[in-house]
């Protein structure tokens, strides 16, 4: 089971934390969001912030720093026109151009390995500056 946490790309490696986080959000509903990191000294995504049941949408996108990347998965809850409540999971790819180049080409090349860890993500959304993942597009997207 460890292999399964080790990222074939890079050689980056995904820390268990990063599933548990997930699939608890996924299955519990304990979390709306939860923000990955990588950290380039261990070479490893590590879990940077997790939102709690309370927690939706705005304080998500208060939680990625302006200038530096990051992973996030947030759960979306909505009602459809025929009025069925629905969770769909977002995967958000964060890379602020303000960020630098280094960290920029780290998140690009990672991603798959993370992604296929997280197992249950609807929609993927790549994403430079906050209009790009505004809840508007989240919303549209999901429906």
């Amino acid at each position: 089971m460890a292999m399964a946490y080790k990222m074939a790309t890079e050689g980056m490696n995904v820390k268990e934390e990063c599933q548990r986080w997930f699939m608890e959000m996924k299955w519990k509903k304990v979390h709306r969001f939860v923000v990955y990191k990588i950290d380039e000294r261990s070479r490893a995504v590590l879990v940077d912030k997790v939102g709690g049941p309370g927690e939706g949408y705005d304080e998500l996108v208060a939680a990625l720093p302006t200038d530096d990347c990051r992973y996030a998965v947030f759960d979306f809850d909505f009602v459809t026109v025929d009025n069925c409540q629905k969770s769909k999971i977002f995967f958000i790819a964060w890379s602020p151009t303000a960020s630098r180049i280094r960290a920029k080409i780290l998140y690009a090349t990672s991603k798959q390995g993370l992604r296929r860890v997280l197992d249950g993500v609807h929609y993927e959304v790549q994403a430079t500056d906050s209009s790009e993942m505004g809840f508007d597009v989240i919303r549209g997207r999901a429906q």
